[in-house]
């Protein structure tokens, strides 16, 4: 885990509405918790429209997914950008029956663990980053996303 001062944070709202559920405070927490290295970020809290056209444009999948990170250097700095569409984010945090603020969490962890160059895309690779996060938002006093 990184401290603040080792995270340039750029913390932006396309929603304004979102802004008083997640604090400048609490997602800078939430990603230190997930950085093992100094890092700028972007983080972007779009409209779904603006996140499904994004994944369109970057993935080739026509629709809005929840996060999606944008990561351009590993090391020494971890430079990346992490964009959440909003609307998957609270009807996700809804079906799950979880405050906003921490399914935000999940995801900024999520998404900054693939901003330094974690992946999921086979099964040992799920398990190793599903355990990390688990262990990451269990510090952070929050739930296990992977509880089964």
């Amino acid at each position: 885990m990184i401290r603040r001062a080792d995270l340039q944070l750029s913390l932006q709202f396309a929603d304004p509405t979102l802004r008083p559920l997640l604090p400048r405070h609490s997602v800078q927490r939430w990603l230190c918790a997930a950085l093992d290295a100094p890092a700028e970020i972007t983080v972007r809290f779009v409209a779904d429209e603006e996140g499904r056209q994004l994944n369109h444009d970057f993935r080739a999948k026509d629709h809005a997914t929840n996060v999606l990170t944008f990561d351009y250097q590993h090391a020494p700095v971890v430079v990346a950008d992490l964009v959440l569409a909003t609307g998957v984010l609270q009807r996700e945090a809804a079906e799950l029956g979880l405050p906003v603020a921490d399914h935000a969490a999940h995801l900024l962890v999520h998404g900054a663990l693939h901003a330094q160059g974690l992946d999921h895309e086979d099964d040992a690779e799920a398990e190793a980053m599903e355990a990390r996060e688990t262990a990451i938002l269990l510090g952070l006093g929050l739930h296990d996303p992977y509880a089964r």
